[in-house]
């Protein structure tokens, strides 16, 4: 079982433990339906703990009357389920088969080898078989052991005991239980006991790790709203579902603490009882799981912090609600919120980017849960520009504000003015009439200049002052219009122009001066300049710095000559960027919906981050031998940064990963629109980009390739697989992994070959594992067919060499990561073929005919489609078992 959502590695450990006890709750199930005979079928193989020289486990099976009688699949269910338990290093040396039939027939015998023969699920080491006691059945078997050894098909050896004294030659007593004369003390409902506690505490931990999942995921993606109410929501959301959570933490571990007390009882009892290896595995199990859920609290401390900085912000924002309704108001609220801002400097804004830079260092020291971390530490610094561009806005606004207030109270006392200034006898004539509402209407024509541009409760306060002068006009225009009016002919009625209104004003004249879109395309380039700037610092202030004399001395040796190492191609990307891409993204102020369009126009140039990626390790390693060193303290020094090079030299990782989140919040906001496709492509680019950049990281931790990597071409896929390998040698069929385990292997997609890799997790240095690959065979893609679909699982395909004389068969964690990888294939040997065949019609395009020879008759008369294609020739071809 695997979680598919956003993965924090506790979780996904966790997951992993407990899906190995999958299989055996089903077992545990099966045999506890309430009927004595499933029951039964525990007594007839054991599983006592006891072990061999070498720590091969060691499976009984005991004396049992009806064992012949015990149906197929019962019997495969319950061997299949002791062979999981023991650890997957004792299980890789083989188990050891003790086969009692000292008081039954060879018959029985018989029967017993024969099953185990064709149903045992893991590595067998040794079979031994304590014979008939009985003299008859004792020669019956010794002769029979003879003759039916072959039809028993083991690879291993059958050892035929008398006794149980020739056992304890082979075997030490205390690794046998009583009945095999041994010391080793094992009871039978105990074990069932412990076993069954084991896997409902498994189940127990699997349940809450997909809930920790689950919130992990909610923290990482919900998008943090723009108002207070809905920011409280969803703090109230959270915070009911973190106290969930915890309470199931402490349940699952106090379950866990009484199940190691349980297993622990005899220990504790009695000071010479031990525990065998199984019980010894089991406490380690349990012990791991719970030390997972205690680490896996990190989350929720995590979750504490994040939420007290967002109160905070939100006790910040919640006094940027007013913009005033008087000059007088909005200078009371510039100097309110000059003492907010400076209060959110110190105490808020200071307090999300200690966090995040806490966040930052545990990035760099590896930490397990990296990956819910970084994306908290990218929505602090985003909350911090948030507040510092909305600090910005509501100055703008009040400033804007307080402007307007002053131009209204002027525009009112000029219109107020107005009105006192008309002579009532002059409007009396229909000339002077016509004159003053020529006059007002002129007057009423500047009203426009003064609305506000939203029509909010504060802005409607605001707004009264000017409906009130407005009515005052109104009035007088209706008087002056019937003045102005011809006997003779009537003058039409002049409606006020609809602008001369602010309740009237057109849908064209209010326009949102800041949409989602132009405030994603300001965060876009307002990043992108502090992006350029950081990156000249790191340039200037340390890849310079090594050239000064005053400094060279305290440069450290192993990094003497190897500049380019530390810093990759930094300077190629800063160049890109300071001369070409923020030039370009500047431009896409005034026509957002060009924003695709730049991203695509600019995909080559974005490939340097896969060659920044690539040369990423190389640099931590440098970095870990010489991070301490004087230079660079001095260098971070003079440019007053708080944190080291390090942190700056991930900062080209962090951008290419912000463009794809910019690109898909701007899709949100322009879906149907115009550049909405170009969007998309330029989106599906970055994907492509961040993408090969991981392959390539992976690619180069590849170890024992006799040839170099790199010529192998562009890396088209890369995962870890399920893999069983079937050869056919003449006419004899060898299964080398017919086994129950398969070998784990992580393959690597070329055009021209598939390499089959052995991951492997190697400490460097004292920091947390990091993964290698050891190359262990390849397969050219010119010789090899692809068989779609196995019988039997859907997440299953198969790779066939040189006529199905090798066989792979390649199990994914999923049908959609299967379906991708025969895709692939698929057009790898497609295009295989085609090309084969544009090779074989060349000779036959028309061209001059040539002069006859015997190469060129000896090809005529063949069309190029029935020339042969080598290594093609077998490719989809339909297979199964039955044809």
């Amino acid at each position: 079982h695997t979680i598919s959502i956003y993965k924090d590695p506790t979780c996904c450990s966790i997951a992993c433990k407990c899906s190995l006890f999958a299989l055996g709750r089903k077992c545990m199930k099966q045999c506890y339906m309430g009927q004595k005979k499933r029951i039964a079928l525990w007594k007839l193989i054991c599983l006592a703990g006891g072990r061999g020289t070498d720590g091969a486990p060691i499976i009984t099976f005991p004396e049992y009357p009806g064992f012949s009688e015990i149906p197929d699949e019962d019997f495969l269910n319950v061997v299949t389920y002791l062979t999981s338990i023991p650890s997957l290093e004792a299980a890789s040396i083989g188990f050891i088969i003790i086969i009692d039939r000292r008081r039954d027939k060879w018959s029985a015998v018989k029967a017993s080898l024969t099953r185990i023969a064709g149903a045992f699920p893991g590595n067998l080491q040794l079979v031994f078989v304590l014979r008939p006691s009985r003299f008859i059945q004792r020669a019956i078997a010794d002769i029979g052991i003879k003759l039916y050894r072959d039809d028993f098909k083991m690879k291993v050896p059958i050892i035929m005991l008398n006794s149980v004294s020739d056992l304890h030659g082979y075997i030490d007593k205390s690794q046998l239980t009583r009945e095999l004369g041994g010391t080793l003390e094992y009871g039978h409902s105990q074990w069932i006991h412990h076993r069954t506690a084991i896997e409902n505490f498994a189940m127990t931990v699997k349940t809450t790790a997909q809930m920790l999942q689950t919130f992990g995921t909610n923290l990482a993606e919900t998008e943090l709203p723009n108002d207070v109410p809905c920011t409280e929501e969803l703090l109230s959301s959270h915070t009911e579902q973190h106290n969930k959570l915890k309470d199931e933490l402490k349940l699952a571990v106090k379950q866990g603490a009484t199940l190691l007390t349980c297993i622990r009882e005899p220990v504790t009892r009695s000071a010479t009882s031990k525990l065998s290896p199984d019980e010894l595995e089991n406490v380690a199990t349990v012990e791991s799981l719970v030390s997972l859920f205690i680490c896996s609290t990190f989350l929720c401390t995590f979750f504490l912090k994040v939420k007290l900085v967002l109160d905070n912000l939100m006790e910040a924002q919640a006094g940027f609600t007013d913009i005033g309704d008087s000059v007088s108001r909005v200078e009371h609220l510039l100097k309110e919120g000059k003492q907010i801002e400076e209060r959110g400097q110190v105490c808020f804004l200071k307090t999300a980017q200690t966090l995040a830079l806490q966040g930052d260092q545990l990035i760099q020291n590896n930490h397990y849960a990296i990956d819910s971390i970084r994306p908290k530490c990218v929505e602090l610094r985003r909350i911090c520009d948030d507040f510092a561009n909305e600090t910005k806005k509501i100055y703008d606004i009040l400033g804007k504000s307080l402007e307007l207030h002053k131009q209204i109270d002027k525009w009112c006392e000029a219109g107020i003015y107005l009105l006192a200034s008309q002579a009532v006898d002059k409007c009396q004539t229909q000339e002077g009439a016509e004159t003053a509402l020529c006059d007002i209407e002129k007057f009423l024509g500047t009203a426009k200049e003064h609305q506000l541009l939203n029509g909010k409760d504060n802005a409607q306060r605001v707004l009264q002052k000017l409906e009130d002068v407005q009515e005052m006009f109104d009035k007088r225009q209706v008087s002056l219009k019937k003045l102005a009016a011809k006997p003779t002919r009537p003058v039409q009625p002049v409606a006020p122009h609809p602008e001369s209104s602010p309740k009237r004003a057109s849908p064209k004249s209010i326009r949102p001066t800041s949409t989602l879109g132009n405030h994603i395309i300001n965060e876009l380039i307002e990043t992108e300049r502090v992006y350029v700037e950081e990156l000249q610092s790191i340039l200037e202030g340390y890849a310079s710095e090594m050239d000064n004399p005053d400094l060279i001395h305290l440069i450290p040796t192993a990094v003497l000559n190897r500049r380019e190492v530390l810093f990759g191609n930094l300077s190629e990307i800063y160049e890109f960027h300071n001369r070409i891409f923020l030039k370009e993204l500047e431009n896409c102020i005034e026509n957002p919906e060009f924003l695709g369009r730049c991203f695509l126009k600019r995909k080559e140039d974005l490939q340097i981050y896969e060659k920044y990626c690539q040369n990423k390790p190389r640099s931590e390693a440098l970095w870990r031998q010489c991070g301490d060193s004087l230079f660079f303290q001095e260098c971070q020094r003079k440019l007053d940064h708080k944190l080291s090079l390090d942190a700056y030299l991930l900062k080209p990782v962090q951008r290419i990963t912000k463009y794809q989140l910019l690109l898909k919040e701007m899709l949100k906001c322009s879906k149907n629109s115009e550049g909405t496709a170009e969007l998309e492509e330029a989106l599906a680019t970055v994907l492509d980009i961040i993408k090969s950049a991981n392959d390539s990281m992976h690619q180069i931790a590849i170890t024992g390739y006799e040839g170099d990597v790199h010529e192998l071409g562009k890396l088209l896929l890369q995962g870890s697989f399920n893999v069983w390998t079937d050869h056919k040698k003449g006419h004899n069929k060898v299964k080398d992994l017919a086994r129950f385990k398969p070998m784990q292997r992580h393959l690597f997609l070329y055009a021209k070959i598939l390499l089959f890799c052995k991951k492997r997790e190697e400490n460097t240095d004292g920091h947390e594992k990091s993964p290698s690959y050891s190359f262990k065979n390849s397969l050219k893609m010119s010789t090899v067919g692809i068989t779609e679909n196995v019988k039997g699982d859907n997440k299953k395909f198969e790779i066939w060499y040189n006529g199905r004389e090798e066989v792979y068969i390649i199990q994914a964690a999923s049908v959609e990561l299967k379906n991708t990888w025969v895709s692939e294939i698929r057009k790898v040997l497609t295009g295989q073929l085609e090309a084969c065949r544009v090779q074989a019609r060349a000779p036959y395009l028309p061209s001059p005919p040539p002069v006859p020879s015997r190469s060129t008759q000896s090809l005529q008369g063949y069309h190029p489609s029935i020339l042969p294609l080598v290594g093609l020739s077998s490719f989809f071809l339909p297979y199964s078992p039955a044809s």
